[in-house]
């Protein structure tokens, strides 16, 4: 099944990225610096203005805290 940008599971998994930092306390200037971007890459990501890879998934839930697998095990889960 293609997807994009805006597909509706795609828009699941951001608002679950955006969840997550907020949950972590962390503004978009932390989640940026954490991650070693600019803050704009980051409200990007969120607005759903540029694609996640895997590797920035994974680094986004680090930072927050999480372990990535077990987050994307319930979002799957959850669309089931």
């Amino acid at each position: 099944m293609p997807t994009s940008i805006y597909h509706p599971r795609y828009q699941t998994l951001r608002a679950a990225m955006v969840a997550a930092r907020k949950a972590a306390g962390l503004t978009q200037v932390e989640m940026a610096q954490r991650l070693a971007v600019g803050q704009s890459y980051v409200s990007k990501i969120e607005r759903g203005e540029s694609y996640v890879d895997v590797m920035t998934y994974v680094d986004w839930y680090a930072a927050c805290g999480h372990q990535p697998g077990v987050v994307l095990d319930a979002l799957l889960a959850a669309q089931s």
